[in-house]
């Protein structure tokens, strides 16, 4: 059997006949795996979700308890139809998941997004050996070579130190982009609240309820709040809320970004980026060729990039 006789693409997605099932597919589907609760691979109208326990936790916060007729967590291998599957940490986000399919001694891992990078935030990514591979490329160009994310952040309380009248409005994705620079400045030895957008909070709360402490946070919506209290204060909102008047009411707002993106200077520009913070979730160039060449699979298939 070839690779592609195990997985292949359809519209809806990858789609493994010998078990009838989908992978992070883009339409509702009767039978879903999911790698992680991102809303790109995550949807909700599915028939049946299969994930990791973490991953159902965060689709039931994102669009509800009703989300699939059906849901189960993945623990250890599952046999669905002809073929073996197994959820293996990605270190994406948390709860993220690789996932194997494995039929007479032919297995292929659906990647999903990962990053191969310590994060306290996440399960740390294991190598799964195998003999066809999925990766994501979304950094899969030489320019992309994420820095020390601890230097990043940094960067970030040296401005603070420097502009102490100033809010810093940082830009997160609302779910592990957020708790993760949330964390790493906690490790830099900042105490102070944090203040959040709305969006965050749901997320955040659930991070905490897992075990990853994020310390004191408050809300950074409430209209009570006098303006002036936010100097020299770092509030972190998902990108959309910076288009809004949500980030017009704060003293001289000094504008990051937390992304892998922000290597590029367009980009920065395009979002009126003052600190650009080089924090990324994926996997960048130096590890992409890396962990092809530790895995080194009989079959490389790339998908979201080059």
């Amino acid at each position: 059997m070839t690779p592609d006789a195990l997985l292949h693409p359809t519209p809806a997605g990858l789609y493994c006949p010998l078990g009838d099932f989908h992978i992070d597919p883009v339409r509702a589907v009767p039978r879903a795996l999911i790698t992680h609760g991102h809303a790109d691979h995550a949807r909700a109208g599915h028939g049946q979700v299969l994930a990791t326990r973490r991953t159902l936790d965060i689709m039931g916060l994102r669009y509800g308890a009703g989300f699939a007729g059906e849901v189960q967590a993945a623990e250890g291998a599952h046999r669905i139809g002809d073929v073996t599957v197994a959820f293996h940490p990605a270190g994406h986000v948390l709860g993220s998941a690789q996932i194997s399919v494995t039929h007479g001694g032919l297995r292929i891992v659906a990647a999903g997004d990962y990053k191969r990078g310590v994060d306290p935030t996440a399960e740390t990514c294991e190598p799964v050996p195998c003999d066809g591979f999925i990766t994501e490329a979304t950094f899969g160009l030489p320019v992309f070579r994420h820095p020390d994310p601890r230097a990043e952040i940094a960067k970030l309380l040296a401005s603070l130190r420097a502009f102490p009248d100033r809010a810093h409005l940082v830009g997160v994705y609302a779910l592990g982009k957020a708790q993760r620079v949330l964390r790493l400045i906690r490790d830099a030895g900042y105490d102070e609240t944090f203040y959040i957008h709305g969006a965050l909070e749901k997320p955040c709360t659930y991070y905490e309820a897992e075990g990853i402490a994020l310390g004191p946070l408050a809300p950074a919506t409430s209209e009570k709040r006098a303006a002036p209290e936010f100097a020299g204060r770092i509030i972190l909102g998902p990108p959309s809320a910076f288009a809004a008047r949500w980030a017009q009411r704060f003293p001289d707002p000094l504008i990051a970004f937390a992304s892998g993106w922000m290597q590029i200077r367009a980009r920065t520009r395009q979002r009126g980026v003052e600190l650009p913070l080089i924090i990324s979730d994926h996997a960048d160039w130096a590890e992409l060729p890396a962990t092809l060449t530790e895995l080194d699979p009989g079959e490389v298939w790339v998908t979201h990039g080059r």
